[in-house]
């Protein structure tokens, strides 16, 4: 079929062979291939029978089908989001950012977001971005307490209380390879810490310098109104129809806002009048320019 279908279709194929796998193993109540190497068995939290045919169902789902709609429910939610924030900003907006065909889940999510507020939009995007950040933090978390506990290495064994217990053969447990699970699991741990509040850090200093660069735009934007009015000449940017701030030149000399020129040339590289074709590089910021 070629490279680009498997591309488009990889996350669709790789859900598909992991839940046929583990319907004709764990759900038909036969060992996988790793269990059956290591002579080991699941079992319920009773830790006396085999888990349920419901709970076996239950896990399969948590392991498989779950992460894949939350992984295509945030990408789709997310690229709604940044969809209504360009057709704010520009009025024609072509579906450049991404996907092909557009699906019944997608329209439904385009018809809610479509129902937001600006307010609203903005702490969507905002619980968007913090779920699709603590998502993996929360599978290392989940991977340190096994390495210190020793049991539930899946998120989804843990939630079904699926364990693990060993047959056959005489083997004893070697105390200095737990201790040393143990150990990897505290490092594992205080890595973690060290990345959250390495990411609080930089989120903080994003937000900071937000809120610089808005001050400083709101005082450049008075200082060019109040030269503009001098002059008696105010200059207006042919994409918003306002005064233009921090004026910036195409290659084919027309001057735009930064803000609209470069949002235009995120998904078309051509100049909105004369649609000379250019690169996104090429755009010149004209500081200190009064006309």
């Amino acid at each position: 079929a070629g490279a680009r279908p498997w591309l488009q279709w990889r996350r669709e194929v790789e859900l598909l062979s992991d839940v046929a796998y583990f319907v004709l193993t764990t759900l038909s109540g036969y060992q996988t291939l790793g269990e059956e190497y290591v002579n080991i068995i699941q079992v319920d939290p009773s830790k006396k029978k085999v888990p349920s045919f419901l709970r076996r169902a239950l896990f399969i789902s948590l392991h498989t089908v779950v992460p894949y709609c939350l992984e295509r429910a945030l990408l789709h939610l997310e690229h709604e989001l940044q969809m209504e924030a360009e057709e704010s900003r520009t009025p024609e907006n072509p579906t450049a950012l991404g996907f092909p065909s557009r699906t019944l889940i997608r329209s439904w999510i385009r018809k809610q977001v479509g129902e937001l507020t600006e307010q609203q939009k903005k702490t969507a995007s905002q619980i968007v971005y913090v779920l699709k950040q603590s998502i993996p933090l929360l599978h290392r978390l989940h991977l340190a307490v096994f390495y210190i506990q020793g049991t539930f290495y899946h998120l989804s064994k843990r939630i079904t209380g699926i364990s693990y217990l060993h047959f056959g053969g005489l083997q004893g447990e070697d105390p200095s390879i737990r201790s040393s699970y143990k150990f990897l699991g505290i490092i594992s741990l205080f890595h973690l810490l060290l990345t959250i509040g390495v990411q609080i850090y930089s989120l903080k200093q994003k937000q900071r310098a937000r809120q610089e660069w808005r001050l400083h735009r709101n005082l450049a934007h008075q200082n060019s109104r109040s030269a503009e009015a001098a002059a008696g000449r105010p200059s207006r940017c042919t994409l918003c129809l306002e005064e233009r701030r921090h004026s910036t030149a195409t290659p084919c000399g027309h001057l735009f806002c930064w803000e609209c020129i470069t949002a235009w040339c995120s998904t078309r590289a051509e100049c909105p009048l004369c649609r000379e074709k250019f690169h996104p590089q090429k755009l010149i910021y004209l500081r200190h320019y009064q006309m």
